[in-house]
Order: structure tokens, then sequence, then C-alpha cells
């Protein structure tokens, strides 16, 4: 079965003005534990803010290294799942329970890649 990286993109200079609530926590644990049940989850994780990280580009044969906050992005990666699944469209429909778990006030866009096998 083809393997997806669904790809959680956030708003950083926008957050949201509350923190995840409890009932939203409780919501994502129940859609990640079926998922992993159901054998599409195989790994995700939140990531750390810009803030902490760091960007190494190569390019015109030399390399830069540039520590974070990245400022000119308005759009970051703020986590991933990466999903196991039929095909994309399953994919997405994981993709799209997952941003549903989400209260009104969020912001969340999710990018679906599949990945490239062998």
């Amino acid at each position: 079965m083809p393997r997806y990286l669904s790809l959680i993109r956030i708003d950083e200079q926008n957050p949201p003005v509350e923190e995840p609530s409890p009932e939203l926590m409780e919501r994502m644990g129940e859609l990640i534990e079926e998922m992993t049940k159901a054998g599409v989850m195989l790994d995700n994780a939140g990531l750390l803010p810009t803030s902490d990280g760091t960007r190494v580009r190569w390019e015109g044969g030399e390399i830069s290294v540039t520590d974070g906050p990245f400022t000119e992005a308005k759009e970051v990666i703020g986590g991933y799942a990466m999903l196991q699944a039929k095909d994309k469209a399953e994919a997405v429909e994981w993709t799209k329970r997952f941003l549903q778990v989400h209260e009104a006030y969020w912001t969340v866009t999710c990018e679906v890649r599949e990945i490239v096998e062998g």
C-alpha cells in the first residue's frame, strides 16, 4: 500500500488565541488511536516553532546556514502525519477527519503527498 505524508501547515505568526482544549486533545487522541488500529497511522508529531529551527541551503555550489525564526514564511510546517492508505482519496479522507477535530477558531491546512517508493 502506498504511503502518504500529510504536512500540517499553520500560520505561526497568528496562532490561535487559546491553547488546545482538553476536548480537542481527547478527540485527537481518539482519532490517532483509531487510525493506528486501522493500520493507517504510521507516525505523527508536532514540530517546535521556526525560532528553534535551522535552514541549510545548497545554492551555486555553496552551503549556507540560517537560524530561525523565518519571518518571511507565512505558513510553516507545524507537524506531520505519515499515513499508509489504499489510495490518495483514503489518505485525504483521514486528513479531513484530522482537521475536523479542531475547534472553529483554528486555521490549519494539510498538504497530502504520496511518498515515492523505491
